[in-house]
């Protein structure tokens, strides 16, 4: 490491100097979900992205590792953005929490559709990491399923296994959707809340503690 280096590393441990890292780090995410919505993971060589982004190859090794360290940082952040979205829902009855829910995700993969396909088909190929990161989302939005009708994160495993059947139908559909868009977003929002209201009150039947919410009007 030379001297440029060790000042470098040296400044970005200081309060001011841990921010503008940060901040530094969160440009280049931001510029990397816009490369990859529009060209592949294969497509894209450091020397593209360090061009695209306006900094030196060496500042995405620095924060990233390599190419694949930074795409799975843009994929977290994607989840991060992802699951914040969905489970804003603050004080919101229980049926107006759920509609707010899948409302909030579809948003989501409507607007960052790159990014959504790669959180829910696995990314590039069969990458462990990117699976492990879409198992994560998956219980990240079943636990604000969870508190958002039971107040409760646990879930039994008879729930857990029939919101995980739910959920698989809402990444096909969903992803069926921005692919087609032959349906408006309030469409969709209601088949998968109806859905999942179905789903919720067939859980009730075999789990009494978990009771569904009361069906909104029609």
């Amino acid at each position: 490491m030379n001297k440029s280096q060790q000042r470098g590393r040296t400044a970005s441990r200081t309060p001011q100097g841990t921010e503008r890292s940060q901040a530094r780090r969160a440009e280049l995410i931001a510029t990397g979900k816009e490369l990859f919505a529009d060209t592949s993971y294969d497509a894209l060589s450091m020397d593209d992205i360090a061009r695209q982004a306006g900094v030196a190859k060496g500042l995405i090794y620095y924060y990233f590792t390599n190419k694949r360290g930074y795409y799975l940082a843009i994929i977290e952040d994607a989840v991060a953005e992802l699951v914040a979205r969905a489970g804003s829902t603050h004080d919101l009855p229980p049926a107006e929490r759920l509609r707010h829910t899948v409302d909030g995700y579809l948003r989501y993969a409507q607007h960052h559709q790159a990014a959504y396909r790669a959180i829910v088909t696995g990314g590039v190929g069969f990458d462990a990491e990117v699976l492990a990161i879409r198992a994560r989302v998956r219980t990240r939005l079943l636990t604000t399923i969870a508190r958002g009708v039971w107040d409760r994160e646990d879930l039994p495993p008879l729930a857990r296994t029939a919101l995980t059947g739910w959920l698989s139908g809402v990444e096909g559909v969903t992803l069926d959707w921005i692919e087609e868009r032959e349906l408006p977003r309030e469409t969709v929002v209601s088949l998968l809340v109806r859905g999942l209201g179905d789903t919720l009150r067939l859980i009730e039947e075999y789990e009494p503690d978990c009771p569904a919410p009361p069906r909104p009007p029609l």
